[in-house]
Protein backbone atom coordinates (compact mmCIF):
# COMPACT_ATOMS: atom_id res chain seq x y z
CA UNK A 1 0.00 0.00 0.00
CA UNK A 2 1.12 3.54 -0.69
CA UNK A 3 1.20 6.26 1.98
CA UNK A 4 -1.90 7.72 0.30
CA UNK A 5 -3.78 4.41 0.56
CA UNK A 6 -2.75 4.03 4.20
CA UNK A 7 -3.94 7.58 4.93
CA UNK A 8 -7.26 6.89 3.18
CA UNK A 9 -7.94 3.78 5.26
CA UNK A 10 -6.91 5.47 8.50
CA UNK A 11 -9.08 8.53 7.72
CA UNK A 12 -12.11 6.28 7.36
CA UNK A 13 -11.25 3.88 10.19
CA UNK A 14 -9.98 6.15 12.97
CA UNK A 15 -12.99 7.24 14.99
CA UNK A 16 -11.12 7.49 18.29
CA UNK A 17 -7.94 9.22 17.11
CA UNK A 18 -6.92 11.80 14.58
CA UNK A 19 -5.88 9.94 11.40
CA UNK A 20 -2.36 9.96 10.05
CA UNK A 21 -1.63 11.92 6.88
CA UNK A 22 0.08 10.50 3.80
CA UNK A 23 3.15 12.51 4.84
CA UNK A 24 3.11 10.95 8.32
CA UNK A 25 3.05 7.49 6.75
CA UNK A 26 5.78 8.35 4.22
CA UNK A 27 8.06 9.74 6.95
CA UNK A 28 7.59 6.66 9.14
CA UNK A 29 8.07 4.23 6.24
CA UNK A 30 11.36 5.95 5.34
CA UNK A 31 12.90 4.83 8.65
CA UNK A 32 15.03 1.68 8.38
CA UNK A 33 13.34 0.25 11.50
CA UNK A 34 9.83 0.55 9.98
CA UNK A 35 7.75 -2.56 9.38
CA UNK A 36 4.57 -2.44 7.30
CA UNK A 37 2.32 -5.47 7.04
CA UNK A 38 -0.79 -5.32 4.85
CA UNK A 39 -3.74 -7.35 3.67
CA UNK A 40 -6.16 -6.20 1.00
CA UNK A 41 -8.20 -4.16 3.49
CA UNK A 42 -6.00 -3.63 6.55
CA UNK A 43 -2.52 -2.68 7.69
CA UNK A 44 -0.23 -2.60 10.68
CA UNK A 45 2.61 -0.10 10.70
CA UNK A 46 5.23 -0.56 13.35
CA UNK A 47 8.91 -0.60 14.05
CA UNK A 48 11.36 -3.17 15.30
CA UNK A 49 14.21 -2.10 17.56
CA UNK A 50 16.54 -4.88 18.69
CA UNK A 51 14.16 -7.47 20.22
CA UNK A 52 11.01 -5.36 20.56
CA UNK A 53 8.36 -4.44 18.03
CA UNK A 54 6.07 -1.47 18.52
CA UNK A 55 2.74 -1.07 16.76
CA UNK A 56 2.34 2.55 15.71
CA UNK A 57 -0.86 2.22 13.67
CA UNK A 58 -3.36 -0.50 12.82
CA UNK A 59 -6.45 0.10 10.69
CA UNK A 60 -9.03 -1.95 8.84
CA UNK A 61 -11.15 -0.50 6.06
CA UNK A 62 -14.58 0.07 7.67
CA UNK A 63 -16.22 -1.80 4.76
CA UNK A 64 -14.21 -4.91 5.70
CA UNK A 65 -14.50 -4.77 9.49
CA UNK A 66 -15.89 -7.81 11.25
CA UNK A 67 -14.38 -10.26 8.75
CA UNK A 68 -11.16 -11.13 10.56
CA UNK A 69 -8.93 -8.72 8.59
CA UNK A 70 -7.60 -7.07 11.74
CA UNK A 71 -6.70 -10.38 13.33
CA UNK A 72 -5.05 -11.62 10.09
CA UNK A 73 -2.91 -8.55 9.60
CA UNK A 74 -1.93 -8.41 13.29
CA UNK A 75 -0.91 -12.08 13.29
CA UNK A 76 1.16 -11.57 10.14
CA UNK A 77 2.79 -8.45 11.62
CA UNK A 78 3.85 -10.51 14.64
CA UNK A 79 5.41 -13.12 12.33
CA UNK A 80 7.17 -10.43 10.30
CA UNK A 81 8.48 -8.81 13.50
CA UNK A 82 9.80 -12.17 14.74
CA UNK A 83 11.71 -12.58 11.47
CA UNK A 84 13.44 -9.29 12.32
CA UNK A 85 14.34 -10.54 15.81
CA UNK A 86 11.44 -9.28 17.92
CA UNK A 87 10.60 -11.32 21.02
CA UNK A 88 7.72 -9.08 22.10
CA UNK A 89 5.30 -6.48 20.76
CA UNK A 90 3.96 -3.43 22.56
CA UNK A 91 1.45 -0.73 21.70
CA UNK A 92 -0.83 1.92 23.09
CA UNK A 93 -4.52 2.18 22.30
CA UNK A 94 -7.14 4.79 23.16
CA UNK A 95 -9.25 3.70 26.13
CA UNK A 96 -12.41 4.65 24.20
CA UNK A 97 -11.43 2.32 21.35
CA UNK A 98 -13.21 -0.78 22.65
CA UNK A 99 -13.10 -2.67 19.30
CA UNK A 100 -9.29 -2.36 19.07
CA UNK A 101 -8.82 -3.24 22.73
CA UNK A 102 -11.00 -6.33 22.23
CA UNK A 103 -8.94 -7.38 19.18
CA UNK A 104 -5.65 -7.01 21.02
CA UNK A 105 -6.96 -8.88 24.07
CA UNK A 106 -8.31 -11.71 21.89
CA UNK A 107 -4.88 -11.95 20.24
CA UNK A 108 -3.09 -12.35 23.58
CA UNK A 109 -2.10 -8.78 24.47
CA UNK A 110 -2.33 -7.74 28.12
CA UNK A 111 -2.55 -4.31 29.69
CA UNK A 112 0.77 -3.20 31.14
CA UNK A 113 0.10 0.43 31.93
CA UNK A 114 -2.07 3.52 31.60
CA UNK A 115 -1.32 7.08 30.48
CA UNK A 116 -4.05 9.36 31.81
CA UNK A 117 -5.43 12.02 29.44
CA UNK A 118 -2.83 11.12 26.81
CA UNK A 119 -4.84 11.69 23.63
CA UNK A 120 -6.81 14.63 22.29
CA UNK A 121 -9.98 12.86 21.26
CA UNK A 122 -11.71 13.84 18.00
CA UNK A 123 -14.91 13.09 19.94
CA UNK A 124 -14.00 15.93 22.30
CA UNK A 125 -11.97 16.06 25.48
CA UNK A 126 -9.08 13.83 26.42
CA UNK A 127 -8.69 10.06 26.42
CA UNK A 128 -6.40 7.71 28.28
CA UNK A 129 -3.85 5.52 26.51
CA UNK A 130 -3.88 1.85 27.48
CA UNK A 131 -0.42 0.29 27.16
CA UNK A 132 -0.47 -3.35 26.06
CA UNK A 133 2.16 -5.95 25.25
CA UNK A 134 2.58 -9.55 24.18
CA UNK A 135 5.48 -11.96 24.34
CA UNK A 136 5.83 -13.71 21.00
CA UNK A 137 6.00 -17.52 20.96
Amino acid sequence: MTPEQLADISARAYVYLHPWSAGDFADTLARPIALLTTTTHAFVLGQVIVDEAEILALATDPDAQGRGEGRRVLTQFERDAQKRGAASVFLEVAAQNAPARALYTACGYRQTGLRKDYYNSPLGGRDDAILMSKTLP
